[in-house]
Formats: structure tokens, C-alpha cells, sequence
């Protein structure tokens, strides 16, 4: 990471879309870090605290909230909440780490506009059609449950203005490069070489 503040890379799209693995893909990049989220919902059979989720109450979960302690919290689907630590921002800073939030849209919209100069990634599927088999394939969801994640996903992609890049998620191995190019080129951009090109123009004496 270059500059006192950290490249923040938001990436979210519509549930299925894929944007897990490509934040996978990601963080394969070294001077990398995920931010973990805290969230209502329990944990599955796979899933230790601390790694991706910390698991809290909605009590605890409220009491953060109203210490002002998130960047970004929302509820999703009208259930589990679902938020990122502020305190997050400062061990990416600490460590001299890119910082990689993976969240929901409606969260994404929140942590843009809480950091301007973040840099948002929308990944979508190829199609609707493709959206529902993979939702169908993970066995998770009842009928109900899927209609309400498909048409989540059409108002979701109805905010694709406020990212920054689009993946189509329509082949793994293309779209995990482009995941890994804008976050090495966004390594790039004005704020995070502030720092560097400050030093370089004291060499020419300012």
C-alpha cells in the first residue's frame, strides 16, 4: 500500500453473482486485507469467527451502532444485519494493507459515500437466467425466497452508476484477472501516490 490512507476496494453485486471468489481471487495479491464484517446471523456448519464474519447479537450488534463504531450497516432480506467496523480502515492502516470490503449494495452505496475515494466493483451474472440456476445450486432458498433474491437482484443492478467498474462474472478465469488488474491498478490512482510523488519532487527540490 503507498500514502497514509488505505486503498479501500468495495466489491458487492447481487447474491450469487460470484463475488466471493473473486474477492478470493483478490486477496491472492500480496499487501492485501479483507475487512471483517460483523453480522446478526448465525454461523454456518464452515465458518469460524473472525475469519470472514464476527458473529454478534442484534443487541450487540445496536449497541455498536449507536457508538457511531460502523462504516456502513444494513439489514438484508429484513433479517440479519450486517455491518463493517470502522476499526477495520485503522488496522488496514496500521499494517500498510489494501483493505477489501465485501457487502451488499445497499451497504456499498453507504461506504462510497463515506469514502469517496474508495473504489467500488459491481459484479454481475451474464443473466438473469443464470443468476436463478446458481441460486438453485447452492440448495439453500425456497420458491419464495428465490423470487425475492431475483427481484433484489434487478433493483440492485439498478444502482450500477454509483461503482466505478462492472464484471460480468460469465467466465471465472477472465473475470478473476480483471478483479486482480483494477485493484493493482487502482494501487496507482493520485491519492494512493501522493506520498511517493511528494518524496520524488523533494529530490528535484520541491
Amino acid at each position: 500500500m503507498n500514502g497514509a490512507e488505505p486503498l479501500v476496494l468495495i466489491v458487492s453485486g447481487p447474491s450469487g453473482s460470484g463475488k466471493s471468489t473473486l474477492v478470493q481471487k483478490i486477496l491472492e495479491l500480496p499487501g492485501v486485507m479483507l475487512s471483517v464484517s460483523c453480522t446478526t446471523r448465525p454461523p454456518r456448519k464452515t465458518e469460524s469467527a473472525g475469519k470472514w464474519y464476527n458473529f454478534v447479537t442484534e443487541a450487540e450488534f445496536q449497541q455498536i451502532v449507536a457508538r457511531g463504531e460502523f462504516l456502513e450497516y444494513a439489514q438484508v432480506f429484513g433479517k440479519n444485519w450486517y455491518g463493517t467496523p470502522r476499526s477495520q480502515l485503522a488496522e488496514a492502516q496500521a499494517q500498510r494493507k489494501d483493505l477489501v470490503l465485501e457487502i451488499d449494495v445497499q451497504g456499498a452505496l453507504q461506504a462510497k459515500q463515506q469514502l469517496p475515494n474508495a473504489v467500488a466493483i459491481f459484479v454481475l451474472p451474464p443473466s438473469r437466467q443464470d443468476l436463478e440456476r446458481r441460486i438453485r445450486e447452492r440448495g439453500q432458498d425456497s420458491e419464495d425466497e428465490i423470487r425475492r433474491r431475483l427481484e433484489r437482484a434487478r433493483q440492485e443492478i439498478l444502482n450500477y452508476t454509483a461503482y466505478d467498474f462492472v464484471i460480468i462474472n460469465d467466465d471465472l478465469e477472465r473475470a478473476s484477472r480483471e478483479a486482480q488488474a483494477i485493484a493493482l491498478g487502482s494501487r496507482c490512482r493520485i491519492p494512493q501516490m501522493a506520498e511517493q510523488i511528494h518524496e520524488i519532487l523533494k529530490s528535484f527540490g520541491g
